[in-house]
């Protein structure tokens, strides 16, 4: 395999950021980034990113993402995202599982729907999407540590089209541990948000209630797959813009979406968006998955969770694991985020208190309006300590729409007529529970 692109070879190890511009050059390196105009984004510590190509001066047109080609072995793996045009392309690795993330501005992805299923070499799969206004993220599974070398832009050159490619090398888990701890950047800080305070409650500007929808998922953060052109994040959006058309048309209600689009949101601005509407309730919708057996396809129907801090059982257990890591599949650090201990404290008190009731109360209403109309699992009602659903003051709701593992659910899931019906459920649960609120308020 070609080990070099006509330059040094240019590494980046744990924790540490790569910059590179078209012409394949390394504006920032092993860990030493550069600040444009002495000034910083307001997440963290950024390379600029501000550098053009070679005669693109001026130019606004999009790059596209067409391709990606995947070769060597389980030593050295050669990684290629075929463009339409120049890009600037950050790089760089995170352990707690291992990954290779790449953020490239405004960059759209115009693969084929298969393309990240699966993998070869060292990469094991791979996903893509908006990981934030105008900055688009992939992120690499890798089934070891690595580091990148030979990392370049290279131009469209006798039949070959332009791409984005770089070298991933095994290393021990000793070497990666050690050259994350020497870095000048410890891992995943260039992409984690600062801590920012949690916002006071949001005055009211009028007596509505307020409605938070949160569509599970989005961006490189695809949520669960089934087939080539059926994806969660997709499905949630569409049953939570439904929900929101048909509370806004009765204008009783101030609605807000925790993402309106196809872009990632991590699992602590949701909770930050519904603490700044001031939310009086807050819905979470996605769509489970189970693995591939005989059981698993007879397994279907919408459940609803409530917040817990013991499972009700290791099916709910195992699920608010894997909604709880949606952050690492974006491309997020595995540290804890500032105030974990204090969520904690949250959670206990949480069920002490009567939010968890009103939650509860939600829950019920909402499963008898969804009865009938769409099918239900055999235990419609669990509990678990879902991460947005971590609210002391906000009633909260995970529902999960179905499983795409069963082949009944999965034909209804991408289906307009049944989404609509399940927004129109939901919008009926919330009438009855704030018409039971108001006449509890007015005894």
């Amino acid at each position: 395999m070609r080990k070099g692109l006509g330059a040094a070879a240019r590494v980046i190890a744990a924790g540490s950021l790569l910059v590179v511009a078209a012409a394949g050059t390394a504006l920032a390196q092993a860990g030493q980034t550069t600040k444009q105009d002495g000034k910083q984004d307001g997440s963290s510590a950024r390379a600029a990113t501000s550098v053009s190509a070679p005669g693109s001066a001026g130019e606004t047109r999009r790059a596209v993402a067409t391709g990606t080609r995947i070769e060597g072995d389980g030593e050295r793996t050669r990684f290629r995202l075929e463009l339409t045009r120049p890009v600037v392309a950050q790089i760089f690795v995170l352990g707690a599982p291992y990954r290779v993330v790449v953020d490239v501005a405004d960059l759209e992805f115009k693969l084929p729907p298969s393309a990240g299923r699966s993998g070869h070499g060292l990469v094991s799969a791979f996903r893509y999407g908006l990981f934030a206004a105008s900055k688009s993220r992939l992120v690499l599974d890798v089934t070891a540590p690595v580091l990148i070398e030979n990392a370049a832009f290279v131009p469209a050159h006798q039949g070959n089209p332009a791409h984005l490619a770089f070298d991933l090398v095994r290393i021990d888990a000793a070497k990666f541990a050690a050259l994350k701890q020497s870095g000048p950047q410890r891992e995943g800080t260039l992409e984690r948000p600062q801590p920012r305070a949690m916002p006071p409650a949001a005055k009211r500007a009028t007596a509505r209630p307020v409605i938070v929808i949160d569509p599970g998922h989005g961006g490189p953060d695809p949520g669960a797959v089934a087939g080539p052109d059926l994806l969660e994040k997709n499905v949630v959006l569409a049953v939570a813009r439904q929900l929101k058309a048909i509370l806004a048309a009765g204008r009783r209600y101030d609605v807000h979406l925790t993402r309106n689009e196809d872009v990632f949101v991590s699992l602590d601005e949701r909770l930050r968006l519904s603490r700044q509407y001031g939310a009086d309730l807050f819905i979470s919708l996605h769509v489970d998955a189970l693995a591939e057996t005989d059981a698993a396809r007879s397994v279907r129907g919408a459940t609803i969770y409530t917040l817990s801090e013991r499972a009700s059982d290791e099916t709910a257990r195992r699920l608010a694991e894997k909604e709880n890591a949606s952050d690492l599949l974006a491309g997020l650090d595995a540290q804890p985020a500032a105030g974990e201990d204090d969520v904690r404290s949250i959670l206990i008190d949480l069920i002490r208190r009567e939010t968890a009731n009103f939650s509860t109360q939600f829950r019920n209403l909402l499963t008898d309006r969804l009865k009938g109309r769409i099918a239900l699992s055999r235990e419609p009602h669990r509990s678990a300590a879902f991460k947005v659903l971590k609210q002391s003051e906000t009633p909260c709701v995970l529902l999960e729409l179905g499983y795409m593992s069963n082949a009944e659910d999965q034909a209804r899931l991408r289906t307009p007529e049944w989404q609509r019906q399940v927004a129109q459920s939901v919008a009926s649960a919330i009438d009855a529970y704030f018409a039971e609120r108001l006449a509890g308020n007015q005894r």
